[in-house]
């Protein structure tokens, strides 16, 4: 009968598959006894567009790269590898495609290593309203809403991973997953306890950033019976007390506790202690089950097409008085535009910002004084893209040509490109920052295991 390990290994080599790594980072991974790869493939980081569109931020060169290193070390180490929300936002067609890539690697390589895919996709009509609650500072759901989403995902906790694990699996291509659940799954089925194990995998989710020098590779935790051990897989660089505390702050609401699927993490008790000038060790770290399981869903619907133009200023008169040159433009573009054609404040929508000025922290910016050159951006949405790029086209000559009121003379901006405008299709937003009750942890999501030896 087999028996739990006294800890777990857990090489993490890189903070998002598709984003490199040093080779030489896993081989001593895998010389310091790692009994799992595990690394996270997608984010919400860069916008509703990946999810919406279904496609990945990554190219397929740079995960092909990754994947062929990482299944290279499982095969050689005989481990699992494990990757959470591929193709960026976990969709169906993003597990498809990065188990394309898969497939080509392992039939190019001549690896016998069994897949197993984990899809998330949600189609709205399945999706009972009356067990969805929003997260602050979303509001209640309606079924409109809910419908006009091009995609919806549920993220999901480590246990279908570790099902997909007891199944068989050699590699785990999950779809929108939680970073942690990614690095979590595997300790956890083999027996770890729960808070060290969830604390170490929110720890070590971006690889490296939990060192002095995130850009060395990535990190190997070893999980036991009462705590975690962390450690850098570059011998150069170095985790210390503050680094692994620090990235408790990273995208959490409150640096002591964070939830998951199945229950809470709670490191308001953990102690951080240096075993050397390179390696941490944490201690004190439990994990509150919930009474009620839930999964975080999370849509993107389309809200428009979008048209975009940028250009140039240097012209030291307009730059001395921009904020006035820029309310005249907005004034400018919606008269030309309801007098050209005929369109109102309806038909469209634009934005004007202004780089090298305030286009980042807006009136937030601490910064006085004219600045030296500012790009303009414009943005218009509208319904359709022929509407969008006739707005733009409208704009045009304002963008090119525009005085301030006190000037006697037309200046020359400069546009960044020709043509000056530049169809950006179409544009999406979230609308779902929900979470539904599930009878089990893994109903919402399915399993396939592929018979590929």
């Amino acid at each position: 009968m087999a028996t739990n390990p006294d800890s777990v290994r857990i090489l993490v080599p890189v903070g998002m598959l598709g984003a490199g790594f040093p080779p030489e980072t896993v081989a001593r991974g895998l010389a310091l006894g790692a009994d799992v790869i595990a690394v996270d493939g997608g984010s919400t980081d860069s916008g509703p567009y990946y999810l919406g569109a279904g496609t990945a931020k990554t190219a397929r060169a740079a995960v092909a790269r990754d994947m062929r290193l990482l299944l290279r070390a499982a095969a050689t180490a005989g481990i699992p590898l494990i990757v959470g929300s591929c193709g960026t936002s976990g969709t169906d067609a993003g597990v498809d495609w990065v188990a394309g890539i898969t497939r080509e690697i392992l039939a190019a390589e001549g690896l016998d290593l069994r897949l197993a895919r984990i899809y998330s996709s949600q189609q709205a009509a399945e999706l009972d309203l009356d067990r969805i609650r929003p997260l602050p500072p979303a509001g209640e759901l309606d079924r409109v809403t809910l419908e006009s989403c091009a995609n919806i995902v549920g993220m999901m906790g480590h246990e279908p991973i570790a099902e997909a694990l007891t199944a068989g699996a050699d590699v785990v291509l999950a779809g929108r997953a939680t970073d942690t659940a990614v690095a979590a799954a595997y300790p956890l089925l083999k027996g770890m306890p729960a808070g060290p194990v969830w604390h170490a995998a929110k720890i070590v989710e971006c690889g490296g950033q939990c060192t002095t020098n995130p850009r060395a590779g990535g990190v190997l935790a070893t999980v036991d019976a009462t705590g975690f051990t962390i450690e850098p897989l570059d011998p150069a660089n170095a985790c210390t007390p503050t680094s692994v505390a620090a990235h408790m702050l990273y995208e959490t609401v409150n640096p002591f506790t964070m939830r998951e699927p199945a229950g809470t993490i709670e490191v308001g008790e953990a102690v951080y202690r240096a075993l050397d000038e390179r390696r941490v060790r944490v201690e004190g770290s439990r994990f509150e089950p919930a009474a009620q399981h839930t999964i975080k869903l999370e849509g993107a619907r389309i809200t428009g097409y979008e048209t975009m133009s940028f250009t140039a200023i240097r012209d030291p008169h307009i730059l001395g008085q921009i904020d006035t040159w820029a309310a005249l433009l907005r004034k400018m573009i919606s008269e030309w535009v309801s007098g050209t054609i005929g369109l109102g404040e309806g038909d469209y929508t634009f934005d004007i910002r202004r780089y090298g000025y305030d286009a980042i922290l807006g009136e937030l910016d601490p910064a006085a004084g004219p600045p030296r050159e500012v790009g303009v951006m414009l943005l218009v949405r509208a319904a359709d893209q022929e509407t969008a790029t006739a707005v733009a086209k409208v704009a045009n000559p304002l963008m090119l040509h525009l005085p301030t009121p006190d000037m006697d003379y037309l200046p020359s901006l400069a546009f960044a490109t020709s043509p000056a405008e530049t169809e950006r299709g179409a544009v999406y937003e979230f609308v779902l920052n929900h979470v539904v009750e599930v009878p089990s942890p893994t109903s919402l999501f399915r399993i396939c295991l592929e018979d590929n030896r």
